[in-house]
């Protein structure tokens, strides 16, 4: 069975923050989504690369908790804490970064598999549980 708690009507909503040591550096992403916290090593990205890669990472972790059908019902609200990526995801601003266009496609692919997917921008204090995550996993990393 599904997390039925996901669920608060038909709307989600996910933290999702991604951070790199250095820039570009060891990097990492960090999800909140339904009381649950994820996170995953990502390689050496840009601190960008990473706030991309955090949202395809909820995205995806969304649509495995919510499952096919549930999800193409669902409403998505991911917050993060990056303007630039809130932005950018939400047609505002301009891609510049080439190598953020094929991560913008995914995510963009990943969006026809619910509702609508909106995108975000909170206070970092508002996305320290996401924060920390991402910096749990880099320090297990050392």
């Amino acid at each position: 069975m599904k997390n039925q708690t996901l669920f608060r009507g038909s709307k989600i909503v996910a933290y999702a923050d991604g951070g790199a040591r250095g820039n570009p550096g060891p990097a990492a992403t960090g999800v909140l989504v339904g009381g649950k916290e994820y996170g995953e090593y990502i390689g050496e990205k840009t601190n960008n690369q990473a706030e991309y890669a955090a949202v395809i990472f909820a995205l995806k972790k969304i649509k495995q908790l919510a499952g096919k059908k549930n999800s193409k019902d669902a409403e998505v609200e991911i917050r993060m804490d990056s303007q630039l990526v809130s932005r950018q995801l939400g047609g505002r601003y301009k891609i510049k970064e080439s190598e953020l266009k094929p991560l913008f496609v995914d995510i963009w692919n990943l969006r026809l598999e619910f509702k609508n997917v909106y995108f975000v921008h909170v206070p970092r204090e508002a996305n320290k549980i996401a924060d920390r995550i991402v910096n749990k996993v880099l320090d297990g990393r050392s």
